[in-house]
């Protein structure tokens, strides 16, 4: 199997193209996603285990496990602009990216030694910081290794290729507890080595492509003016909003688990069918955003998340219902993560990319983190079906506030000879 789009701005391949999802899709992308898949496979078979872990053996509260998901939600906030800008200036996003990627894996081991909740924070602290770090100059690199008709596609095969390794991480970990019950520790150091092999992929295989070959680089002010441009003001607020109303997945796993045997006996898996389901449809729909427009896909994925709301809210469960939920939040995912870059990617000039892309993302973290903290609270006063309704009407009421926001900011496909093509 190879891929054709070229990896350079100018260069080309003289192969033939093949067909399927990976047709014109740089080998950029793929190396990539390679990356992501090996790195996800060791993030969650952290995160599977970790809802569970963090309550029923160090026995946090709804209340100190919503601020926890918080901080594991948002405190990537804190250095993706920063990682995005580091690599806008230095034309170096690989080597930023990199650093991020190692603060992760070196978060893995850290977890052996952490017992109470101050040094658990601090370590998905850590863990989060290197996800902020490196998200954007990755994605700027998808960006600038991808033809701009074809942007959905392309971060819909990295997706693809990450979500790959996010079913496989709860597979290793829950394979991990059946043979050693109880034996956190084996899945911290089997995260650990996934992380440093996905390192190794990155520098050794991955090039280091600048957004814009020659350009200038841009100072502060220039970089704040262009992120901060009319065009990109709807889409933040739009995803702002959206974010706010979204809970973290972990507690919707809790939700399940409190309500139903099945999802109680198979907790870890309930990661792996949210991330078939995203598996399959992160590639259909970024085609599907390449063709129709990023912001109406993007608006679709969150109805997806209310039905998934709904359905956790039921008083009865069931393996049907707990399966349609687990669809449900992999389809808003696979509508929503890469879709969200590649809307970006086209709103601000090339040689910022990689801010902009940050500046969506910190936008969505930190709406992320307070929805995660006021949803932990509602949980805790509420109980867990109350809450998941109540944001369930929040979010129906975001929803076309968000279309009327987002409506025109982007348009389908646009010629390939279109100016700023960067494959």
């Amino acid at each position: 199997m190879y891929v054709t789009l070229r990896d350079r701005p100018g260069g080309t391949s003289g192969r033939k193209r093949p067909g399927g999802p990976l047709r014109r899709v740089s080998g950029t992308v793929v190396l990539l996603g390679t990356v992501s898949l090996l790195t996800d496979v060791s993030s969650e078979m952290v995160a599977s285990v970790l809802p569970l872990y963090l309550t029923a053996v160090v026995g946090l509260s709804p209340v100190a496990y919503g601020f926890l998901d918080g901080v594991y939600q948002g405190a990537s906030a804190l250095v993706r602009i920063a990682g995005g800008y580091a690599g806008d200036r230095g034309q170096r996003p690989k080597w930023v990216a990199a650093i991020g990627y190692g603060v992760s894996a070196l978060s893995r081991l850290a977890m052996l030694p952490a017992a109470g909740f101050a040094a658990i924070t601090a370590v998905v602290t850590a863990d989060r910081l290197g996800k902020g770090l490196r998200t954007a100059p990755r994605d700027a690199l998808i960006a600038a290794a991808s033809r701009p008709e074809l942007l959905g596609r392309a971060f819909g095969v990295h997706r693809a290729l990450d979500t790959l390794g996010a079913a496989a991480g709860p597979l290793v970990a829950f394979a991990l507890l059946a043979s050693l019950p109880g034996s956190y520790d084996s899945v911290f150091v089997v995260s650990f080595a996934f992380a440093v092999a996905g390192v190794a992929v990155l520098v050794l295989l991955v090039p280091d492509l600048p957004s814009v070959p020659g350009a200038v680089r841009a100072g502060v002010r220039r970089a704040v003016a262009q992120v901060a441009g009319t065009r990109l003001r709807r889409p933040l607020l739009a995803a702002t909003l959206l974010g706010l109303v979204t809970v973290g997945d972990g507690f919707l796993y809790l939700a399940l688990q409190d309500r139903d045997d099945f999802a109680a006996r198979w907790f870890p898996l309930l990661y792996v069918g949210t991330n078939v389901a995203y598996l399959v449809l992160a590639v259909p729909l970024g085609r599907l955003a390449d063709r129709v427009g990023r912001g109406r896909v993007l608006v679709a994925g969150h109805l997806a998340l209310l039905g998934g709301y709904l359905l956790a809210a039921l008083p009865g469960g069931g393996v049907g219902l707990t399966v349609a939920v687990l669809l449900l939040l992999g389809a808003f995912y696979a509508a929503t993560d890469g879709v969200l870059a590649a809307l970006v990617s086209r709103l601000v000039p090339a040689d910022s990319r990689g801010s902009g892309i940050a500046a969506a993302q910190t936008a969505v973290v930190l709406a992320r983190f307070a929805s995660s903290v006021l949803f932990g609270l509602a949980w805790h006063v509420q109980g867990p079906r109350p809450a998941l309704l109540l944001f369930a009407v929040l979010l129906a009421g975001a929803v076309p506030v968000a279309a009327w926001l987002l409506r025109g900011v982007d348009r389908p496909a646009v010629a390939a000879g279109d100016e700023g093509v960067a494959a």
